[in-house]
């Protein structure tokens, strides 16, 4: 299930990001604006409009989320390689995203200082 979701979260969030994705979205919304002169936006008209775009945003998060996690993954496991190729790096810089947020700072002011 894993590999499926990831592959159709990657799909998706790819499909969401392009130009068909917001020329969709703003036609639809053109179209709601349209349709509401007529039916006077009413009580339901404004419910089908929040409600829709409601669902959308909540699903889009986890898919957005994912993406993210992935993109994130994979640079931290490029910038660990590049690291750990060079002679005078200190390899445990190489797990910071691990340390605790504290640890993390201390250590970004000293590089500050160097």
């Amino acid at each position: 299930m894993n590999k499926w979701f990831a592959r159709s979260a990657r799909k998706v969030s790819n499909a969401a990001g392009s130009p068909w994705a917001f020329l969709v979205a703003f036609s639809s919304i053109i179209i709601w604006l349209v349709v509401g002169f007529f039916v006077g936006f009413s009580d339901t008209h404004q419910l089908i409009i929040n409600t829709g775009t409601t669902i959308i945003t909540f699903l889009m998060v986890f898919l957005i989320q994912n993406s993210q996690n992935h993109d994130t993954a994979a640079l931290h496991l490029k910038l660990d390689e590049i690291i750990r190729s060079l002679d005078n790096a200190r390899n445990e810089i190489a797990a910071a995203e691990d340390m605790e947020p504290d640890e993390l700072k201390r250590r970004l002011e000293e590089e500050r200082k160097t």
